[in-house]
């Protein structure tokens, strides 16, 4: 039976109905995904993060972004909102554009029930072959959980889990260290 052939859009016409749309998309390979609304936690915890990277990134050339700056995953292609993200030495924007960049530094996903198994797989698998990105951050929204993916000086991606609130996060790239107790600061998980 034939499928009927599904419309593909330009990635003009993706940022053209992005800046007139009252939400966000993200955008791979020619199909727009419409983003649900952040839950409470959700919005706490990147106050939180963004807070923590102005603090110890204060006197650095780096800018830090909230969740409303999009990133060139594959140029294109693929388009998609971090949490949070860093951009040091300078931003490489996509041309004729100020709000999508091409070369994060870090970047962070806070996990939902509906986005976990796309920001630690596909998307993550995504994210890898921007050649700036050398640290991912992803933050269970749920629990006291943190998984850090570094990629070291021979190019390999290695990761390190984070369960308890003494820990901390350390993001090479940017020299510094986020507290687990920070990060999860004011937020209060349901009993068991």
């Amino acid at each position: 039976m034939l499928q009927p052939k599904q419309t593909q859009i330009s990635p003009d016409a993706y940022f053209e109905m992005e800046e007139q749309a009252e939400t966000k998309s993200e955008y791979f390979h020619g199909e727009m995904f419409a983003m649900t609304g952040a839950s409470h936690r959700h919005n706490v915890i990147a106050v939180n993060i963004t807070s923590l990277l102005h603090a110890g990134l204060r006197d650095q050339d780096c800018f830090i972004y909230g969740g409303d700056m999009k990133v060139e995953v594959d140029p294109g292609r693929h388009y998609a909102y971090p949490d949070a993200s860093v951009v040091c030495g300078g931003v490489d924007f996509v041309e004729g554009r100020t709000d999508v960049f091409k070369n994060p530094l870090v970047l962070f996903e806070i996990l939902s029930k509906s986005t976990s198994d796309y920001d630690m797989g596909a998307k993550f698998k995504a994210y890898r072959a921007i050649p700036s990105l050398r640290d991912y951050v992803v933050i269970d929204q749920y629990s006291v959980f943190v998984t850090h993916f570094h990629k070291n000086e021979e190019g390999q991606w290695t990761l390190k889990d984070l369960e308890r609130l003494e820990d901390a996060v350390p993001i090479r790239s940017l020299g510094l260290e986020m507290d687990m107790k920070e990060i999860y600061r004011r937020i209060e998980f349901d009993p068991m």
